[in-house]
This record gives structure tokens, C-alpha cells and sequence, in this order.
């Protein structure tokens, strides 16, 4: 009967084992695929670069510099064409 529970053992824990390194193996494949993350990244920076956007549009229309700007650019354009 002793022999049969050693017998037992040893092949629960090579199932065990089995298992475990079946587990380790899914788990380095999914650690390492890093499909999608450059599209997360391109999100990340297109939302900063919105934000910082609408934070100067912001900024400039209180102050009115997009008005100095457009007539700086329009007296600039009708300068060259005279």
C-alpha cells in the first residue's frame, strides 16, 4: 500500500510540476507580445498634444494674439502682392 501512495505522489507532483511550467510558459508569451501597445502610446501622445492645443487656443484668444496674428499675416501677404 506505501509503494502505491509513493507512486501517487511522485505522479501528482510531476502533473504538478507540468502544470506549473505550462503556466510559466502562457505567461512569458503573454508578457512578451506587445501588440497594441504602440497604439496606446500613439493615443497617449495625440490626447497631450490635444490637450496642450487647446490649452494655447485657449490662451490666445483671451489675450487676442490670434487677431495680432492674422493681421500680421494678411499685412505681411498684402505687402508682397503691392
Amino acid at each position: 500500500m506505501t509503494f502505491g501512495i509513493r507512486r501517487l505522489r511522485r505522479a501528482m507532483n510531476e502533473m504538478a510540476a507540468a502544470s506549473l511550467e505550462q503556466l510559466n510558459d502562457s505567461e512569458a508569451e503573454r508578457l512578451s507580445n506587445d501588440r497594441g501597445q504602440t497604439t496606446a502610446e500613439y493615443a497617449l501622445v495625440l490626447l497631450g498634444a490635444a490637450g496642450i492645443a487647446l490649452l494655447l487656443l485657449g490662451w490666445a484668444t483671451q489675450s487676442g494674439a490670434i487677431g495680432t496674428l492674422f493681421d500680421a499675416v494678411l499685412g505681411g501677404v498684402i505687402g508682397k502682392v503691392k
